[in-house]
């Protein structure tokens, strides 16, 4: 009986842990997509107990706890940090086969090195030399980077964010790099006309000019994109329920910005047009950068009203969307290709019914210009785990090469989630070396070896060029 998290937990034959400790275990971290806050980082505060480093903020462990019959008083409410992790340890037993059994632990012996189970007989003492620690320089937000051996952190940042802290950091000598990236959805999200005018406005003042039509809009938010630029973005990114792709014309969105700067209603078909018309814009402005563009598709969100209207969105009322992909998917990518204006691009797919049809649609554009042009994303939110994260593996090599593939990212907001990173390299090793002892692919360790060094690190290194 193997112990639990041992130095080769999940690697479950004796080429897989060679795989993992001899050419995957000690490469850098590049993670390309998070939720970090980069005044933390530029600051590099440090957290006053382990609570404000883990709970909060994390709807993952919001659902569990949820789930496990916690009060919303001891998850989001006004209850201490402490009494707020007591009842995390109440929920954490109870979480025997979700990921965030393995995720909780595996951060507890990185950061901390403790191997204690956390339960509520090792609440207090863990919650107290936890505490402790992360009031050490070593245990600062950047401190904790460079624990996991980090080598740049790519934020997610809105168009009108100055960027202040991404500034102050680039005037410092890091270890890492910390980039923004250019998420623009609330620009192009025409579902509520109040808040979008109210986001108009605010990218008036940020751009110092006016905004009364569609090519007003387009320079201002363009400004931005350059901004992003000159301060070291190299990559955007959307969240997305679907990919938009109804067919316009220009003077139709030129119309319809009028509408909606006008504050009035559009019709759904009208939001459907400019929401895939600002896809396009947003598409070729990184195509002429050579950025890398990201799209996160398949959320449905905030499915609990009564819970939204009391907290808000994003704080765990989301789930898997069963949207149709494939024509959208196919039409929006179809016209960029078309006007040769398609740049490096990254599909995350939601729906592990869909992961077939992402990792085929990835071959229908790439042209042969750069290696692994088309990515089928990292399994990401609800999928991030070994069952999801060995279905995307297994849909890639299926139906391309997994060996072009640029490995795993976060999309956490926790300073304390990077060792998924090493979780994706432990699978991934354990995936290839069952092959090796299977006959499956060659014994050639040295081979097998360079793929697995290059989906954990090399890839992503040339992909992005940070």
């Amino acid at each position: 009986m193997k112990a639990f998290l041992d130095e080769n937990f999940l690697l479950n034959t004796k080429t897989a842990e060679e795989l993992y400790h001899y050419y995957s275990k000690n490469l850098p971290i590049i993670d390309y997509h998070n939720h970090l806050i980069p005044e933390q980082i530029a600051n590099d505060i440090k957290f006053d107990n382990i609570s404000q480093a883990w709970l909060h903020g994390d709807h993952y462990k919001w659902r569990a706890m949820r789930a496990n019959g916690v009060n919303e008083r001891y998850i989001t409410g006004d209850a201490s940090d402490e009494e707020k992790f007591i009842k995390w340890a109440e929920t954490v037993p109870y979480t025997l086969r979700n990921p965030l059994h393995h995720w909780t632990h595996l951060e507890l012996q990185r950061y901390f090195g403790i191997t204690d189970v956390l339960s509520p007989k090792t609440a207090a003492k863990i919650y107290a030399d936890t505490s402790a620690q992360l009031q050490q320089d070593s245990h600062s937000v950047r401190g904790l980077l460079r624990m996991m051996n980090v080598e740049a952190v790519c934020t997610t940042d809105d168009p009108i964010d100055n960027l202040r802290y991404h500034q102050q950091f680039a005037q410092e000598k890091e270890s890492f790099k910390m980039l923004p990236a250019f998420r623009p959805d609330k620009a192009m999200n025409a579902d509520d006309i109040t808040a979008l005018n109210q986001y108009i406005d605010k990218l008036e003042k940020i751009s110092n000019r006016e905004i009364n039509d569609l090519q007003e809009y387009l320079d201002a938010l363009k400004s931005r994109h350059d901004f992003f630029a000159a301060n070291g973005c190299k990559v955007s990114d959307h969240g997305l329920e679907q990919i938009y792709a109804e067919e316009y014309t220009e003077q139709e969105i030129k119309s319809i910005f009028n509408k909606i700067r006008s504050k009035k209603e559009i019709s759904a078909t009208e939001n459907l047009k400019f929401k895939s018309a600002m896809l396009i814009y947003f598409a070729e402005w990184d195509y002429e950068k050579g950025w890398v563009q990201q799209y996160h598709i398949g959320p449905l969100r905030n499915n609990n009203a009564r819970m939204h209207r009391l907290i808000g969105p994003d704080t765990g009322w989301d789930s898997i969307g069963d949207f149709s992909q494939g024509r959208t998917l196919s039409k929006f990518l179809n016209k960029l290709d078309n006007g040769n204006k398609l740049t490096k691009t990254i599909l995350y797919n939601l729906n592990p019914a869909d992961n077939e049809l992402f990792a085929t649609m990835i071959g229908n554009f790439n042209d042969g210009s750069i290696k692994g042009k088309m990515q089928f994303g990292s399994a990401w939110w609800f999928l991030d785990q070994k069952d999801g994260m060995t279905k995307q593996i297994n849909a890639l090599s299926n139906m391309g090469l997994l060996s072009r593939f640029v490995g795993m990212l976060t999309d956490s907001r926790s300073f304390l989630s990077f060792p998924r990173h090493e979780y994706f390299r432990r699978l991934l090793c354990s995936i290839f070396g069952q092959d090796i002892e299977n006959g499956e692919i060659p014994n050639d360790i040295e081979w097998v070896g360079k793929i697995v060094q290059d989906i954990s690190y090399n890839n992503a290194k040339e992909y992005f060029e940070f």
